[in-house]
């Protein structure tokens, strides 16, 4: 595919008129050298286009797998082949990932895409079905590498590649490096782009604040941070456990702040509700562990809260990269107790004084409808839209976001006109089908 066709697309599709000095660096790199690349940038700098560009470039109209692109999770698969979909023209892409409809994904490989985005798991059992042959496959592309090659996933990924005898070029991206590259990823004498330019600007645009919990039991503290943040901007709250994240969840609806919660434990449409329920601001605080840490499309992220303090440097970078994206700025608050060891890497600009009177003000501006239609159903977010207006006290302006995925939508409302529009539409069809509509929430076991 052309260039100037690729960047057309960047622009009219994104949104975006320029490249940023790290992706024309990674661009330039990938033209002038036609070997493997290992991009380390920062988490929010842009390396899901710098790798994508220099990719569909590369693709031919040759109507077969030529790239294969792996990521370790299935949010982060879903944003880059959303973005990729957006500006590969006529390439064919397909998304394979847990969680996800395994028979709509065989049947989505019986036509052969040109690019596969892909989880190992996922790929490996489609492989291993014979759903799809890698055999053939010229570029490798492995996002987050750091996580895809860690213990947990190393097997898998041996399998792959040894499936991929005829790979050409490896790109690998990361906000952190590892170490060693295993021996299996037959990596050979990459160029390496470090932009550590980024990440001193982006440090530059960051707040870290130690805030001194009184209590080893840090609850309260952390509410009481809440409560400090007046300006209704969103927060993540990270901690390292699955159970620990259930118990800070509960904790904060119990008083009244509107959070959703986001793990690996919870079902994949769960996943999904969480992260637009945060995007389109019925929830203002999302509790996480570490998987919300990578590849999540999450806009305006005010203040990062390490009510756990990270497991390492690599946590905490990828961790604070959620907020301060772009040009941007945000605050980083560390809740630390009086006996916790303080690790090397973390160094703060100043310690975080709370007003202890502080009263929790944190108001949702949206709730979010769930229909109980989508993709499949041929609903579409047009067709939302209309029926809103035209059997609902809504104008066009008064509808936010809205998400469309396979069987089911959710659609972003005023918070004072959720249960006035669900009342109004009772019982209506949508384009000749009754669907069922109610007020979202997080079923969270």
């Amino acid at each position: 595919m052309k260039l100037k066709d690729i960047l057309s697309a960047v622009n009219s599709r994104l949104g975006i008129d320029s490249l940023n000095k790290m992706q024309s660096n990674m661009l330039d790199t990938a033209a002038a050298s036609r070997g493997d690349i290992v991009l380390l940038s920062p988490t929010g700098s842009g390396k899901t286009l710098a790798f994508l560009i220099p990719l569909i470039k590369e693709l031919q109209p040759a109507g077969r797998l030529q790239a294969v692109v792996i990521a370790p999770s299935r949010e982060l698969v879903m944003q880059i082949a959303d973005i990729a979909r957006k500006i590969a023209g006529d390439c064919r892409i397909t998304a394979c990932y847990g969680g996800h409809n395994a028979a709509d994904e065989k049947a989505s490989l019986q036509v052969e895409p040109d690019i596969i985005i892909a989880t190992p798991g996922r790929l490996l059992d489609h492989i291993n079905r014979k759903n799809v042959d890698v055999y053939r496959t010229r570029f490798l592309v492995l996002d987050e590498f750091d996580k895809s090659l860690q213990l947990g996933f190393s097997e898998e990924m041996e399998r792959i590649i040894h499936r991929m005898p005829n790979l050409k070029r490896r790109f690998l991206t990361s906000a952190t490096a590892i170490d060693e590259i295993p021996d299996f990823v037959r990596i050979s004498s990459p160029v390496t782009i470090r932009h550590e330019e980024a990440e001193t600007e982006l440090r530059t645009r960051l707040d870290i604040l130690k805030v001194v919990s009184p209590q080893r039991d840090k609850l309260d503290t952390l509410l009481l941070l809440l409560a400090n943040q007046r300006d209704n901007t969103r927060s993540i709250v990270f901690v390292n456990h699955r159970d620990a994240a259930a118990r800070v969840y509960d904790f904060l609806r119990q008083n009244g702040v509107p959070a959703g919660i986001y793990h690996g434990g919870m079902e994949q449409n769960e996943r999904e509700k969480a992260i637009a329920m945060f995007n389109n601001g019925s929830f203002l605080v999302l509790v996480s562990t570490d998987l919300g840490s990578r590849g999540l499309d999450i806009a305006e992220v005010k203040h990062i809260i390490h009510y756990h303090l990270p497991v390492d440097a690599a946590a905490f970078t990828h961790r604070n990269g959620r907020t301060a994206r772009i040009d941007a700025s945000g605050a980083v608050h560390v809740i630390v107790a009086a006996d916790e060891h303080i690790p090397e890497y973390m160094a703060f600009d100043s310690d975080e004084s709370l007003d202890s009177d502080a009263k929790m003000d944190l108001n949702a501006p949206c709730a979010t409808l769930y229909f109980k239609a989508g993709k499949k159903e041929k609903i579409s977010k047009g067709d939302i839209v209309g029926f809103l207006v035209n059997n609902a006290s809504l104008q066009g302006g008064e509808i936010g976001a809205i998400n469309c995925y396979d069987h089911y939508s959710l659609v972003a409302v005023p918070h004072n006109k959720a249960k006035a529009t669900i009342k109004a539409v009772e019982g209506k069809k949508i384009k000749n089908q009754k669907v069922k509509i109610s007020l979202a929430i997080q079923q969270v076991e």
